[in-house]
């Protein structure tokens, strides 16, 4: 493998222009030596990336040249201290693999740019700098949508010890966590910065380190001089420290004050790297058409492998020649390594490539969601909810709360408005009082703030359970769960998990009160998240069951689970008419939780009519048992199937229950398209149902108010009709049916 690019050949004609210098007093020989090796094994890497895929044997040629500085900033830190890293952070990976004996980081690197199975922690499925043995969490953003994970992780590492949960760090870790200038304006990045900041100015311990590697390109945008530190540089509660990228001594210098600094005072800091990037954005970046000539020699004099070459000669540890001997030595390590590594195994099954998605331990959640915690009495008060009156869906899910509060010592219940009011609607009232401050809190006004936290935390050790005020809400904060929480899993084989139940207010019918905002009917986003799974209770009866299933799934097998309440039925009381009580149930006691487990993906049915089957969920169960009580009258008997999972759908059961009768019709309350019939009706497709087959759904529109709602979603007549239509009567009270 001779590759020569022109950034190789410019760092060798310089490095043979060196003369003995000075000794730099802010790192030793020993230190030099071991950042130099760092930083030349990740630009050979980088080379080989290049030629890896030259060769039609490598898939990433996203490189870290130009910011190997961050090498210096791992020496500077402890093998233990959580990292979640910038996606140019080859020289990081290195310096800390040599930190922990028995690893490789070169056949790491390698393995994951050409997909092999056996990367260690991606197993052919990105190529991701992560090691759990490194304490090195993968990430595959390039917008910086880690960095509110990141803050999570902060919290957790001081809010863990409190509760007296075990995290996985050490007491007094700080956790690192880089990203480029251009990221440095995505929201993720700006709303992070002011949670940590935010957090920090009411005295939350929160021990962070942001790097911001500082290129002054996202791409081909330049970011204006001076912008970052304009921007982060002056703020109360973010230290800001600056060092210069191509200095080596100067970044480990600046790194090690920065770390003790932020371990010492349990506060964030901002570390900010001036570098420099080298052989452009990746391997198909024409860097020329956008970076003048001059530009691009300018780069060249700050590669900060040249400065530590500087840092070597100038204190007369090596001479030009010993430099150049150990480089090339280097790049042929890599490049037998790159030999090797083509060669290795990689995906070849679609089962192969999913293992890390499926559900894993179905049992265990099934034993863990019937157990009761030992402190459950006191918890309650003695007044426990079994012998309390029959509860609505709110109280129902309240009781469920705190029963899991007292089996789960870690477990946060967080988000806007959850703590000393109990949340808009009241479901988390009185779980401040019993939980304690510290488990249940309020959090600032930022959905991507909410879920990075509960990303952080989950990931610690804990147990977070953030709602999201509304379902509208969650829109501008999905990637949190699409690109983060969804993706551990899969991009480390299961080595990492970041389990939560994400509690969502959401859908319509409040009586036209708040429009679109408060009636959010919008579920596409979510059920398209592989992996991911998506309750939705309607009744009192279920939602304790289910949300004991969600919290089992997340604490077992680290389940990433959006639990959706459906906002309308919270208080419902009444099925068919005023005062009939028949929406309450009791909460069940602990004896017969194991009878009554719910496992992800299970329907319920009401009912055992054979002439229709109504396939529901959420309100749509309310109003299908109030059209189905009018259909019987008239003669047409029919069961209602309530989904109860919207993702993974309860296929098993829908077909069942569709051959049972051999007519379907589906009450979508969601949109009609994009919603849930959808994927129903594809189903039973698949399974090659052959009967009458009917959907109704609420309007593809957005909600709006007042009486106007009413016109653009599902209703009872809308059912009726269709029910009526499905099962082929002639006639109803002496009508004909069209």
């Amino acid at each position: 493998m001779a590759q020569r690019d022109p950034v190789d050949e410019a760092f060798i004609a310089a490095v043979r222009s060196l003369a003995p210098s000075r000794v730099d007093a802010r790192i030793t020989a020993a230190q030099s030596t071991e950042l130099f090796d760092a930083q030349a094994a990740s630009r050979h890497l980088d080379l080989a990336a290049r030629w890896l895929r030259a060769q039609g044997e490598g898939f990433y040629t996203i490189g870290s040249a130009g910011h190997e500085s961050n090498a210096a900033v791992a020496m500077a830190l402890r093998p233990t201290d959580p990292a979640l890293l910038h996606y140019r952070s080859g020289g990081f990976y290195v310096a800390r693999a040599r930190q922990v004996a028995g690893h490789d980081p070169i056949r790491d690197v390698l393995l994951g740019l050409v997909g092999s199975v056996e990367e260690p922690i991606a197993g052919g499925r990105h190529k991701v700098f992560g090691h759990p043995e490194l304490a090195i969490i993968p990430q595959t953003s390039t917008v910086g949508s880690h960095v509110p994970r990141a803050v999570g992780v902060a919290f957790a590492s001081d809010r863990a010890r409190t509760l007296g949960v075990l995290a996985p760090w050490p007491q007094d870790a700080v956790v690192v966590c880089s990203f480029g200038d251009a990221s440095a304006n995505h929201s993720t990045v700006v709303g992070a910065v002011n949670s940590a900041s935010w957090s920090a100015y009411q005295g939350v311990p929160l021990p962070l380190l942001l790097v911001c590697e500082d290129n002054g390109l996202g791409i081909s945008v330049p970011t204006p001089p001076g912008w970052i530190a304009r921007t982060y540089g002056d703020r109360p509660d973010l230290r800001y420290v600056r060092a210069d990228g191509s200095d080596p001594a100067e970044v480990f210098a600046a790194a090690g004050d920065a770390a003790a600094w932020v371990r010492r005072h349990r506060r964030p800091a901002f570390l900010h790297l001036t570098t420099v990037r080298l052989m452009g954005h990746a391997g198909s970046d024409v860097e020329t058409a956008y970076r003048s000539p001059a530009q691009i020699a300018a780069g060249y004099r700050r590669d900060p492998l040249l400065g530590t070459a500087r840092l070597l000669v100038g204190a007369g540890v090596w001479t030009p020649g010993e430099v150049l001997d150990r480089y090339e030595a280097i790049r042929e390590q890599v490049r037998q390594e790159a030999e090797k590594a083509r060669t290795r195994p990689r995906l070849a099954t679609a089962t192969q490539v999913m293992r890390p998605l499926a559900p894993h331990r179905p049992d265990a959640v099934a034993e863990a969601a019937a157990r009761a915690g030992e402190a459950r009495a006191g918890m309650f008060g003695g007044n426990l909810p079994e012998d309390e009156p029959p509860l609505t869906l709110a109280q129902s899910i309240n009781r469920t709360l705190l029963d899991a509060g007292a089996r789960h010592p870690g477990l946060l219940v967080f988000g806007e408005d959850v703590a000393r009011k109990g949340g808009v609607y009241g479901v988390t009232r009185g779980l401040r009082k019993r939980l304690g401050a510290r488990r249940v809190f309020d959090t600032l006004l930022d959905e991507q703030a909410i879920l990075g936290l509960a990303l952080g935390t989950g990931l610690s050790g804990l147990l977070p359970v953030p709602e999201i005020q509304y379902l509208a809400y969650l829109h501008n904060a999905a990637d949190q769960i699409r690109g983060e929480a969804a993706t551990l899993s899969f991009f480390s084989q299961g080595r990492f998990h970041n389990p939560m139940v994400v509690r969502i207010a959401g859908y319509a019918y409040q009586k036209g009160f708040g429009g679109h905002f408060h009636n959010d009917n919008a579920v596409g986003a979510l059920r398209d998240i592989p992996g991911l799974v998506v309750a939705t209770p309607a009744r009192p009866d279920d939602a304790p069951a289910m949300l004991r299933t969600c919290l089992a799934a997340a604490a077992a097998d680290g389940r990433v689970c959006v639990f959706l309440e459906p906002i309308a039925l919270y208080h419902t009381r009444d099925l068919h008419e005023p005062g009939d009580e028949r929406w309450l149930a009791r909460y069940a006691p602990p004896d017969r939780w194991a009878a009554e487990h719910v496992p992800i993906g299970r329907a319920r049915t009401h009912g055992d009519g054979t002439d229709l089957t109504i396939l529901t969920f959420g309100n749509g169960l309310h109003l299908s048992l109030r059209t189905v009580a009018r259909l019987a009258a008239a003669g047409v008997h029919a069961r209602v199937v309530d989904l109860r999972w919207l993702a993974p759908l309860p296929v098993a059961d829908i077909v069942r229950e569709a051959e049972a009768t051999g007519r379907v019709l589906v009450v979508d309350e969601t949109r009609r398209t994009g919603g849930v019939s959808e994927g129903v009706l594809a189903a039973l497709a698949d399974h090659g149902f052959t009967g009458a087959v009917a959907r109704v759904t609420s309007a593809d529109s957005f909600v709006p108010l007042g009486d106007a709602a009413g016109l653009v979603l599902v209703d009872e007549e809308a059912i009726e009709d269709a029910a009526w239509r499905v099962v082929g009567s002639v006639r109803r009270s002496g009508h004909e049916r069209g």
